[in-house]
């Protein structure tokens, strides 16, 4: 099976260098258009550069097809004239890889708000307005591929990164609504984990490490999730070469009786309400209220019929 990207217009944020840089040559080698978003910035989101162009000009010696794109995902205007440029220059937009990201790491005791809120704006907002702004030409054209970039500190945490972890894990609730509502317009959201050797973490990783986490390792997992038989809702860990799939998940509830629903008696529960066991990742917000609907059929024998009264 061979997965190619021709005739696919493809935007990666954030692309000047690292992970997104790989991911746009990779698009481009395989026949996609690419936008090469990036403010070229330092890793805390001051500066500027042109990494975008760098990119643009190694793509076409390769015999690719990109653009430059200098926007700031921060500012939806912007955003929305990205995706209206590419559609004038090439008919449309399927494939968008919201990469872009700053790291303002301290603890959160010596965090100001403003390094939070602004690390929260760049992750979480800037992916959602980059979204937003192709959302309606996926509908119309019936075809979308979207891939969040969340982190293992949004999903498992990390000491000194309280506002990436937010931000990360908010990008993996954004997906399972974006999933939903993006289903019957063939739209496919996902998100991916990466863990990479790049400018944003080079200080973070032992030499070593560093080489073995090359960001070309999380090419395949990427481009797999924005392919044309990608699946949807997927949260996806890559780096170094090995990849795994993460779930949301609950236990089984436990159901009180009322007169039971006291602080003391959900304490006396307490182990088995805690339990890692009988697991399930459900596919819908409304599933979880279906679970505890289950658990108190199971022990009333009642119906959610005969709940709702």
């Amino acid at each position: 099976m061979s997965i190619d990207f021709k005739d696919k217009v493809a935007i990666v944020t954030g692309a000047g260098g690292g992970l997104g840089k790989q991911y746009a040559l990779e698009l481009a080698r395989r026949g996609a258009k690419v936008v090469v978003n990036d403010l070229g910035g330092s890793r805390d989101g001051t500066g500027h550069s042109d990494m975008a162009l760098e990119v643009v000009e190694e793509i076409e010696k390769a015999g690719g097809t990109a653009v430059s794109n200098g926007a700031s995902v921060t500012e939806y205007d912007q955003m929305e004239k990205m995706i209206a440029d590419a559609k004038q220059q090439w008919g449309g937009v399927h494939i968008l890889i919201n990469n872009a990201g700053v790291l303002r790491d301290k603890s959160f005791a010596k965090m100001s708000p403003e390094d939070f809120e602004f690390v929260v704006k760049v992750h979480l907002l800037g992916s959602a307005y980059a979204t937003k702004a192709a959302w309606e030409t996926f509908r119309e054209q019936s075809y979308g591929r979207v891939l969040m970039t969340a982190s293992s500190t949004g999903l498992f945490g990390n000491f000194g990164q309280a506002n990436y972890g937010a931000a990360k894990l908010g990008l993996a609730g954004l997906t399972k609504t974006l999933h939903l509502e993006g289903a019957k317009y063939n739209i496919k959201v996902n998100t991916l984990s990466p863990v990479a050797g790049t400018r944003m973490t080079e200080d973070l990783f032992p030499e070593q490490a560093f080489e073995l986490f090359a960001p070309e390792n999380v090419v395949p997992a990427a481009l797999f999730l924005v392919s044309e038989d990608a699946p949807s809702n997927a949260i996806v860990g890559a780096g170094a070469g090995g990849y795994h799939s993460a779930w949301t998940v609950m236990n089984e509830p436990v159901w009180l009786p009322e007169g039971e629903r006291t602080v003391e008696d959900f304490a006396k529960h307490w182990d088995k309400i805690g339990e890692f066991s009988n697991l399930k990742a459900p596919e819908s917000g409304a599933e979880q209220s279906g679970q505890i609907l289950a658990a108190m059929q199971k022990v009333t024998g009642q119906g959610p019929s005969s709940a709702r009264g």
